[in-house]
Order: structure tokens, then sequence, then C-alpha cells
């Protein structure tokens, strides 16, 4: 079984948390981090809002698998100045990854990410 290793950085933490992610698991990076008790703001769960964002760098720049936008991630992203048309085109062709990700929407496969927040919503 694969697993994704996941760690979550934040001003608002007293110390880095590292999870493991199931690969082919459905779970949000925010459902994962509530399951693990790390406090990534949000409101809405649906991408609408925008306070869940966050900042994903990959451990291992050449693994890199969870490109997959939804719709409403890439409009709110655009909204909140964090996307632009290029980095969606790098997304979507090149599967280059985007900087800024909403945590209700970005789903870790099977690539090794720091997740950083700053705790505030919308913050990143």
């Amino acid at each position: 079984m694969t697993m994704a290793i996941v760690t979550f950085t934040s001003p608002t933490m007293r110390k880095n948390k590292t999870v493991y992610a199931i690969a082919g698991d459905t779970k949000t990076i925010l459902v994962l981090a509530e399951q693990n008790h790390v406090p990534i703001p949000f409101e809405c769960r649906d991408g609408e809002c925008g306070s869940c964002l966050i900042e994903v760098s990959y451990d291992k720049p050449t693994e890199r698998n969870a490109i997959a936008f939804t719709e409403k991630e890439k409009i709110k992203l655009k909204e909140l100045g964090k996307l632009t048309e290029q980095e969606i085109q790098d997304a979507e062709i090149s599967d280059l990854p985007p900087r800024y990700r909403l945590a209700c929407q970005f789903i870790a496969r099977d690539e090794d990410v720091t997740i950083t927040f700053t705790g505030e919503p919308g913050g990143a």
C-alpha cells in the first residue's frame, strides 16, 4: 500500500505534525487535518469561501500527482489572486502543481507534501 506523507506546518501550531494519507483514499487535506487535530480554518467545506487556503510544497518535486482542480477551486483561487490562467494551464496540461490550493478540495495521492497555513481564514 502506498502512502503519502503529509506534514502540516503553521505559526499557530506548537510544532509541525506529520501524518500518513493512504494513496487512493479520497479524503481531502481538510478531512485529514481534522482527523489529526490540525487547526486549518474553514467555513464551507465546499470550495466556495476560500477560508481553508493552504500553500503546498512537494518534498520530492519529481513526484507530483495531485494536480486536478475542481471548478470551484479554480474560481475561488483566481478570485483570491492565488492562481493565474497560466498556472491553470501548467497544472492541467503539463502536470505542474500550483503553489496554493484549498484544503477542502485538495487530495494528496502518493506524493509527500508539506502543507503550510497561517491559521487565519483565507491566509496562506
